[in-house]
């Protein structure tokens, strides 16, 4: 049931033409939301009645005018009438476009996603990363194998999207296509967006999401020992490509860049830095963030083996990266061949970095947050939670000064 309902006919001072006479427009306002509609009629200003909201004068022309605006007024109240006998909500955007004789476009969750992701793929590069996309693209398929699956639908008009269809979706990620908890509720977040793009557009009234409350488990991410790192550096290894693969892994264990950022790495990203050595200076591919890394003398030497390279010089490119998936694929043979009974991955080097490389160390988690392109020190203080070596070492330190302590004490009741 609306709240309130008006009606009034009004000048367009703005657009008042060369004879002085301005467009008459109808502004309709429903539950404190307007839209306007031309009426396709002028009048001189000093003939218009803002209290009667009618033109005056006895003139043939005036009454003509007046009759006319009189018969808006009542197609008006038709087209309203109209659709709350159809069963349709009464809206600004609804009431007008039954007023012009035009056809209600449906607004499909399928039809909008789509255009979500052909935009997107227009700024890959600019403004969202390959994966950025790739994920969007794969929630897109997740949406409609799950509306075959649920309703033997291809689509659905997006205002049908309520908290139902959420636990629904959420319910049929972690059963039929057997997704962790975890990357359902990223899933969730992606589609989200989607609905959020409904809302702003006034196609969903109700927010779906308003009553659905979900958190990220927190995973205890994995990350080799310096014992482990030292087993690697001296492993043989029976085949370049493994030992580039190494390589490129030992790179990213000692800067902390993840994979999609070593891969596009250029000399031109090799810089001194304020301290006079040299440095990587690069933009994060998953946030546009600025990470400035220091190097360690073992990246370093890794950047002056492949520095001539024939893939590196071919691509213009500081080391010759192989694709992720070669690449994990290499790493687990890798570990079975150094004895590292751990997931090898590329992205498990950047733990490694942020845990036994940096944090480990004692370096400030603020500076580690800044070379790994951080936006919040939240997601830093992700690798501190797991660093139980480090608070061992500190509380060894905390006992030795309470021993201390005690030694010196006891010197002092003794010498008295």
């Amino acid at each position: 049931m609306n709240k309130t309902f008006g009606l009034l006919f009004y000048l367009k001072k703005s657009k008042v033409d060369a004879q002085g006479k301005c467009p008459i427009y109808l502004r309709i306002t429903i539950d404190g939301k307007r839209t306007e509609i031309s009426t396709k009629r002028t009048i001189e200003i000093e003939k218009w009645s803002v209290e009667a909201n009618k033109a005056i004068g006895r003139t043939e022309d005036i009454r003509e005018l007046n009759a006319y605006l009189d018969s808006l007024t009542t197609k008006v109240y038709q087209s309203q009438r109209d659709l709350i006998q159809d069963n349709k909500e009464v809206t600004t955007e609804t009431l007008k476009n039954k007023f012009l004789g035009v056809e209600e476009k449906q607004r499909t969750l399928i039809t909008i996603f789509n255009n979500h992701n052909k935009q997107v793929e227009k700024l890959v590069g600019r403004e969202f990363s390959a994966g950025t996309l790739e994920r969007y693209k794969t929630v897109f398929k997740h949406l409609q194998e799950f509306m075959q699956h649920q309703y033997n639908v291809s689509d659905i008009p997006v205002n049908r999207i309520d908290h139902k269809y959420i636990t629904d979706f959420e319910f049929y990620l972690k059963t039929v296509r057997n997704c962790g908890h975890n990357s359902t509720i990223k899933y969730i977040k992606n589609f989200k967006k989607i609905v959020r793009i409904a809302i702003a557009n006034d196609w969903i009234k109700k927010d779906p999401f308003l009553n659905y409350k979900v958190r990220l488990k927190e995973v205890e991410r994995q990350f080799l020992s310096e014992e482990e790192i030292q087993t690697m550096l001296e492993k043989e290894l029976h085949t370049n490509r493994l030992e580039q693969v190494r390589d490129i892994f030992i790179f990213c264990c000692f800067t902390g860049l993840a994979y999609s950022d070593v891969k596009k790495l250029s000399k031109d990203n090799l810089v001194f830095g304020i301290d006079g050595d040299k440095w990587i200076k690069t933009k994060r591919t998953k946030t546009d963030t600025r990470s400035n890394i220091p190097l360690l003398p073992t990246a370093l030497e890794i950047i002056k083996k492949y520095e001539n390279h024939p893939e590196a010089v071919t691509k213009g490119v500081l080391l010759p990266v192989l694709s992720n998936q070669k690449s994990n694929a290499y790493l687990k043979e890798i570990a079975d061949l150094c004895g590292i009974n751990k997931n090898l991955t590329t992205h498990l080097a950047r733990h490694t970095f942020a845990t036994t490389l940096t944090l480990s160390n004692g370096v400030p988690m603020e500076s580690v947050s800044k070379m790994l392109g951080h936006k919040s020190l939240k997601t830093t203080q992700h690798y501190a939670k797991i660093l139980d070596r480090k608070v061992s070492d500190d509380m060894a330190i905390l006992k030795q000064k309470f021993a201390d302590k005690s030694n010196i004490d006891a010197s002092k009741r003794i010498a008295n």
